[in-house]
């Protein structure tokens, strides 16, 4: 008998034995505890930019997961995210990482979310004594929080209580910024980075142009910006940014979706181009060439272009509406505007060539004295290379015109003639070139003109008429239409 306690007690305590007993037990399949990453851990991000209130965020950090499964919270994500979007890798190993559960924690701290998280539980009340001012601590039970909380204090109901109320601790549920938590299976359990991207609503960006005119209104010089508009409740530090421009469709279901969940500028210096434009899919590209900073609730913006002496047409235009043609109508139009109209060619032989993304173009010309003054904007669209923009400034305030219909006949039960007289009158100092457009409808025929004219379009009859300064010009014709 002592001899067999002896053995025992000799296999005790071998090293073998006492290396099995020190080691770890064999995992059970529970996850590890859950880990956090925030902005401190960040090695990296990109933001791309889409002008239909979306962005693109790629967000890079370096963590360190256990072996197996185990939470990760990644804090500190856009507030407009939308949950469905969202993708995670492990940049160099992708094949070592799984997402087993992928949760977005959206319900924020706040002192009204506090306080119905601690209804029924006991806080401490502080309230200053006015005689002693020393504060004074009471036990209360929170009741209720119904438009302002109800304590109870010992055996009495009380509430609008002065003083400070003080929580024992953080309720479960509540975080202080939004987070996503994944449970992941992760094979590997050494540093490495990880990639998180998403979509977000609340971030957009737009183009803001502004011409010069020269003197004669023959040429201009030509600045473009970037203007991104940042509201998606996160900001983005030396973040690689790209813009595209294009029509991008959106499902309307996954945007109200996104309102859904939503519900529970200091101007960097012009120079040199800062954006390399490369076309993409149907749409474009344009990259910065150094990393900036998009701040939450900012509005910054970037120099996209800039040209000089880009060749410009000004035009004056008079143009009348089909109804005019339908029927006797008397004084048709009777006194209309004139409108103004610029117009430049987006040609690399014209110090252009980049293609335009859409936005607000606004137009500036010097006075007699030297001084800038504003007249007149335009949105324009997406503007392809060699392609034309038209900017319509305002209405003309010394040329103006008139109309009126001398003559109307049916001729057959399908076919009509009508005549018209325009009368434009220049007041201005100088001779001005009127180009005059009629939309006429039908399969229709000018029988007489007293001013030469040309069929620009199917149904569109086109003068251009010069008006002599301080003087007038007088248009009639007579048209035949089948309709």
């Amino acid at each position: 008998m002592n001899k067999s306690v002896n053995s025992l007690a000799a296999l005790l305590f071998t090293p073998l034995f006492l290396a099995i007993c020190a080691s770890p037990p064999a995992a059970s399949g529970e996850p590890a505890p859950p880990l956090s990453s925030s902005l401190a851990d960040q090695s990296g991000i990109a933001l791309t930019v889409y002008n239909v209130n979306l962005g693109l965020v790629k967000d890079r950090r370096k963590v360190t997961l256990p072996r197996g499964a185990g939470e990760l919270r990644f804090m500190d994500v856009a507030s407009q995210i939308i949950p469905a979007s969202v993708l995670i890798r492990s940049v160099a190993e992708p094949d070592t990482l799984r997402v087993l559960e992928q949760n977005y924690e959206y319900d924020l701290m706040s002192p009204q979310k506090l306080m119905d998280k601690y209804v029924g539980k006991e806080v401490r009340l502080y309230q200053k004594n006015p005689y002693s001012e020393r504060e004074e601590v009471v036990s209360a039970t929170l009741l209720a929080n119904n438009n302002g909380p109800i304590f109870q204090i010992g055996d009495e109901i009380t509430f609008n209580h002065p003083g400070r109320v003080i929580f024992p601790g953080l309720p479960e549920g509540l975080i202080p910024k939004p987070t996503l938590v994944w449970l992941l299976d992760s094979s590997l359990d050494t540093p490495r980075e990880i990639e998180a991207s998403y979509l977000t609503g609340g971030i957009s960006w737009r183009a803001d142009y502004v011409v010069t005119l020269n003197e004669s209104d023959s040429g201009a010089d030509l600045a473009g910006w970037v203007t991104i508009d940042n509201r998606s409740g996160a900001t983005y530090r030396d973040a690689k940014l790209k813009l595209v421009a294009g029509d991008v469709h959106r499902v309307q279901e996954e945007a109200q979706a996104r309102d859904r969940v939503m519900r529970m500028a200091k101007a960097e210096l012009a120079g040199a181009p800062q954006f390399k434009e490369e076309g993409f899919f149907e749409y474009h590209i344009y990259t910065l060439q150094r990393p900036s900073t998009i701040r939450e609730s900012q509005t910054k913006q970037i120099s996209l272009v800039s040209a000089d002496h880009v060749p410009v047409k000004k035009e004056l235009l008079f143009k009348g509406a089909p109804h005019y043609y339908y029927g006797p109508s008397g004084e048709a139009g009777g006194k209309q505007k004139v409108g103004v109209y610029v117009e430049l060619e987006n040609r690399e032989a014209h110090h252009l060539g980049l293609p335009l993304p859409k936005g607000i173009i606004r137009v500036y010309k010097r006075d007699s004295d030297g001084s800038l003054q504003f007249v007149g904007e335009d949105a324009i669209d997406h503007t392809a290379r060699d392609e034309k923009v038209r900017i319509k400034l305002g209405e003309a305030f010394d040329v103006v015109g008139s109309r009126k219909q001398t003559d109307w006949k049916k001729i057959a039960s399908d076919t009509y003639e009508a005549a018209f007289e325009i009368v434009l009158r220049n007041h201005k100092k100088e001779e001005v070139a009127v180009r005059v457009v009629e939309p006429v409808p039908g399969d229709w025929q000018m029988l007489s003109a007293s001013h030469e004219w040309k069929k620009s379009e199917a149904f569109a009859a086109e003068f251009l008429v010069k008006v002599k300064k301080d003087g007038e010009a007088r248009i009639t014709y007579r048209v035949r239409m089948r309709y």
